[in-house]
């Protein structure tokens, strides 16, 4: 638990925005099409193609206090799952956000 629990702290503390999601999850797919249509440049980290899936996400729920996927950090600041981050999306604080945090491709 240990270990993935620094494997978590470490992309969150590496990378100005992290989605933490599983490839079958519709909420999932629907926070990376929003962070793709606005060009944002974020770390991805698949639990369940992770063979420590289920201890990453013991150690996302110790860290953010959230079980449930997808879990996105924005800054190193813990911002939700999907309906915080397409609430952020609708209100145009999301752009703010990737903006001030150099996550925006070219």
């Amino acid at each position: 638990m240990a270990d993935a629990g620094k494997k978590v702290q470490q992309m969150i503390n590496d990378n100005a925005v992290v989605v933490f999601s599983k490839s079958y999850c519709p909420y999932c797919k629907a926070t990376k099409q929003t962070l793709n249509n606005l060009n944002v440049d974020y770390a991805l980290l698949e639990l369940d193609n992770d063979p420590d899936g289920s201890a990453l996400q013991e150690a996302l729920e110790e860290i953010s206090g959230q079980r449930t996927v997808p879990n996105v950090f924005i800054q190193q600041k813990h911002i939700g799952g999907n309906s915080d981050l397409q609430e952020l999306f609708k209100s145009g604080k999301l752009i703010e956000l990737v903006k001030s945090a150099g996550a925006l491709k070219a």
